[in-house]
Order: C-alpha cells, then sequence, then structure tokens
C-alpha cells in the first residue's frame, strides 16, 4: 500500500441501522459489547449506536456506551441519530452523554412536500436552529440526506441547493444514503463524483443498501468516486436485504483498492461476525463472502474468544 494512500473512514451501524432488522433487539449489555469490540478489536473509526427518543431501554444502552467510551477517551467516534425536532432530540443526546448527532433530514423534494409538507426554505431553517442548537451544548452534527438516491435521480436541484446552505453551517460531514437501495454503480459513481467536485472541502460519507445486491459493488463506486467514508453494517445487517456489509467491504477495499487504507483489522472480522450471529439470532449464510463458513475456514483461535464473550454477557 502506498505510503500517501487516502484513509477511508468507516462508520458501523449495526447497532442502529443494523438493528432495524426484522425481529432483532440488542439488550444494552449486548450493545455495550458490541461497541467496544467494534472500537477497540475491529477498530472501525466511529459507530452509530442509536437513535434518539426511540425507548427507555434504547436511552439505558447509550449511556452505557457513552460512559465507557468517554473513559477511554472515544467519546466522540459514538454517534447517534436524531430528528428535525427543536431541543427534544439535542436535549435526549446531552442527558445521555452523546457527543456526535446524526441529524435526519430530506435529501429528496418528493420527501420534503409529501412527507414534512414545507418548502425548502422551511426546512433549511428548522434544519439551522437544530445545528446551532447543539453547537451551543457542545454536540457536532453529522447530517443524513435521507432519500437522496431518489433526489439525485429526480430533484437535482433541490439536492444542490440543500447542499449550497449546508455547506454554510457547522456540520463536519454530509451522509449520502441510497436510502430504498435502488442505485446502480454507475449512478453512485456518477452521484457522488458529481457532489465531491462541486463541494472539495466537505466530507462525504456514502451509506449503500443491498436491496438489489449491489451493496459492496456501490461501495467501491462511491470510494472511486471520491467519497471520504463509508457506513457499514456486521452480516450486511438492516430493515429489507440489509445494507452494504462490512467484511465484503474491507475485503474489496484491501484487495483491490491499493490507493486507500482504513484503519479496520480485517482479522477480527470473523469473530465480531460470529458474535453478532448469536446476539441477533440471524445466522450467516454457510456461503456467504468473507466471513461464511463455506467460504473460510473455521478459526478456532477466533472461535474460542468469542465463546468466551458470549457466555460473559449470559451471565451478566
Amino acid at each position: 500500500m502506498p505510503a500517501s494512500a487516502r484513509h477511508i473512514e468507516i462508520m458501523d451501524t449495526t447497532l442502529r441501522d443494523g438493528e432495524q432488522t426484522n425481529g432483532v433487539s440488542f439488550s444494552a449489555s449486548e450493545k455495550l459489547t458490541l461497541a467496544q469490540l467494534l472500537l477497540t478489536d475491529v477498530k472501525v473509526d466511529r459507530i452509530e449506536i442509536a437513535s434518539a427518543r426511540v425507548s427507555e431501554g434504547e436511552f439505558d444502552a447509550v449511556k452505557k456506551i457513552t460512559k465507557w467510551a468517554k473513559a477511554n477517551g472515544l467519546i466522540n467516534k459514538v454517534e447517534v441519530l436524531t430528528f428535525v425536532d427543536g431541543e427534544v432530540s439535542v436535549d435526549w443526546m446531552k442527558e445521555a452523554g452523546a457527543k456526535v448527532m446524526n441529524l435526519l433530514t430530506k435529501g429528496s423534494l418528493n420527501h420534503l412536500t409529501h412527507q414534512l409538507k414545507k418548502k425548502p426554505e422551511q426546512h433549511f431553517a428548522d434544519i439551522a436552529a437544530v445545528v446551532a442548537l447543539a453547537k451551543k451544548k457542545g454536540i457536532d452534527t453529522n447530517v443524513y440526506l435521507e432519500d437522496w438516491s431518489n433526489g439525485m435521480r429526480h430533484s437535482k436541484d433541490y439536492v444542490f441547493q440543500y447542499l449550497d446552505f449546508l455547506a454554510t453551517q457547522p456540520v463536519k460531514r454530509i451522509m449520502l444514503p441510497d436510502t430504498l437501495g435502488i442505485l446502480i454503480p454507475s449512478e453512485v459513481y456518477e452521484f457522488v463524483s458529481s457532489i465531491v467536485q462541486r463541494y472539495p472541502k466537505i466530507h462525504f460519507d456514502f451509506h449503500g443498501h443491498n436491496d438489489y445486491d449491489l451493496g459492496t459493488a456501490n461501495v467501491l463506486e462511491a470510494i472511486k468516486a471520491g467519497a471520504h467514508g463509508l457506513h457499514l453494517t456486521v452480516n450486511g445487517m438492516g430493515e429489507r436485504a440489509g445494507n452494504a456489509p462490512l467484511a465484503s467491504a474491507i475485503a474489496v477495499l484491501n484487495d483491490f483498492m491499493p490507493d486507500v487504507k482504513t484503519s479496520v483489522n480485517e482479522k477480527s472480522l470473523y469473530s465480531i461476525s460470529k458474535m453478532v450471529e448469536t446476539f441477533s439470532g440471524v445466522r450467516v449464510p454457510t456461503n456467504k463472502p468473507v466471513v461464511g463458513e463455506m467460504y473460510l475456514p473455521k478459526q478456532p483461535v477466533y472461535m474460542q474468544t468469542v465463546t468466551k464473550r458470549i457466555n460473559y454477557i449470559s451471565a451478566t
């Protein structure tokens, strides 16, 4: 790998988007264990652990994780999905001890007009108010453009109007989700490259879903197009067909893109896969790339570690 290789940030959202898998709900202790492993063993750059305001159980899990993360100097790597709801989400974040919010906003004119029934300027003003409040309370903001892929297909002028506005705001990252998993690789390259070229000083993440089994291919094209970060989940967990899978994406980047690098410890991918499989109850197909039993020979050292940790969690 060349010394000048570009670093790609990896944000794992198994504990938030991945938990939206049908029938899956992690306990607070399971979430804490997975958060610890993702940051210290797998070594992803960031983790998204919950949605604000969901439940008391979610709040308890977030408090446990933020307490541990703060004690270990990792609090800025822990993120929570929030909403454009005035002070509500920000206050929830503050009480839970979280320092980075991922603000969910409308990335398509269709969502804006039919769901919110607002004009762009109204939505932008609401967003600016939440971002300013968060900054005042010591919380950093990343921004999701929900339904961005449909926005680029059908209301590109709105997307660029919105990005022009966001470029004036104190946000750390702008996150581009293929919310319904509709994009093909050529579209991902076209859309991401046009945005990165227009806003060269802004950090953009790509968030891919896997509805057409194109999640990994789309991740590859997003990075080729200049995206600075990726959102992934262990075992491709997530609603419908899931998100772009962590193990496959890392393998592709490591093996086929020598000009980029990540912080992820590839040797840890099997053990975290088995742990998520156990906690979620969702079995990993034997022929799943990179972590499937038919793909990879059994690794007893990793399995012993996984078994010990699972037994420990079960006893607490």
